[in-house]
């Protein structure tokens, strides 16, 4: 079967998103510069908070992994998404392919568990305050960020193994813009109903519990403080409300695309645009726009900045 894998189909091509050759210009422009923002503002965020010593927290810790995570995910498929727009024949090599899968798996469900445990240290910030230093010290958040990577590993270990051995004779036009295991399992000529149904509890068990588990715990968070106190509500939804968006953003299009019964060609494409374009652009932005630790110290770097060039 690795015969038939890599004898008979040894490239695939994609569709890409349209045929418009002027609409393709513009995306070209369009993705190269979200690109451009996403490497830069996920980048600084993770330099702003290694240097400065007030962002030496448990939360900012979790924060720059978070932003490194998203930096890596957007950069498995925006490049060549954005190559390929200005390329008539779209084509990725069979490892090129495997390669894909197993990226995009292992940072998306790094992402997850991480997000897990930025509503973890956000219970216990907002919840058990007095003794927040003392149960999120240094080792346990690397422990916590560790276990998050391991999981996204194992996680897209397991994926690759169910389709790896797959046999590919035809056909080999893929409508997308990167390769995901949807996309596999309908190019694969055999019967894949079982797989297809192993694959998609693999990947939605995964998302679905990580989900609940964070709406969960936002949940009791707001409910806890609301209860301790009137004007504790609205000061937990101000601390909460980026990373509930941040969740609602990133978990959506991942259950829609393994978890819906039914595969609508261009609401697929929509969705992986947003999952690996815009959502890791957006991350750091929501985040820094709304936390005044991030503000001041972007203030205080070009004030220094500013002081130098005196």
């Amino acid at each position: 079967m690795e015969e038939a894998n890599q004898s008979v189909v040894h490239e695939f091509i994609f569709q890409g998103l349209c045929n418009s050759k002027e609409l393709q210009i513009f995306l070209f422009l369009s993705f190269s510069i979200l690109y451009l923002m996403t490497v830069v503002g996920n980048l600084f965020v993770v330099l702003l908070i290694i240097t400065d010593p007030h962002l030496h927290s448990p939360m900012y810790f979790l924060l720059a992994n978070l932003s490194f995570v998203d930096f890596c995910l957007s950069s498995v498929t925006t490049p060549k998404l954005t190559t390929d727009l200005l390329k008539d024949k779209k084509t990725i090599s069979f490892g090129g392919c495997m390669s894909q899968i197993l990226c995009v798996h292992f940072f998306g469900g790094g992402e997850m568990v991480l997000l897990v445990t930025m509503a973890y240290d956000r219970y216990v910030a907002i919840c058990k305050p007095l003794n927040y230093f003392s149960i999120m010290v240094r080792q346990k958040c690397i422990w916590l960020v560790l276990i998050s990577w391991i999981i996204g590993f194992l996680h897209a270990m397991s994926q690759l193994f169910m389709i790896l051995e797959l046999p590919f004779c035809g056909p080999r036009v893929v409508d997308s813009f990167f390769y995901d295991i949807p996309l596999v399992l309908k190019l694969a000529c055999m019967d894949i109903n079982t797989l297809r149904m192993l694959i998609n509890a693999d990947s939605g068990i995964l998302a679905t519990t990580c989900f609940i588990v964070l709406l969960i715990s936002y949940t009791y968070i707001l409910v806890t403080v609301r209860l301790r106190s009137e004007g504790g509500a609205s000061k937990a939804l101000s601390t909460c409300t980026s990373h509930i968006t941040v969740l609602v953003l990133f978990f959506g299009p991942c259950i829609f695309i393994y978890l819906w019964p039914v595969s609508i060609t261009w609401v697929d494409k929509f969705l992986a645009v947003f999952y690996t374009v815009v959502t890791p652009l957006l991350n750091p932005a929501i985040y820094t726009l709304r936390n005044n630790d991030i503000k001041k110290a972007v203030k205080k770097l070009v004030n220094q900045h500013v002081k130098s060039m005196e």
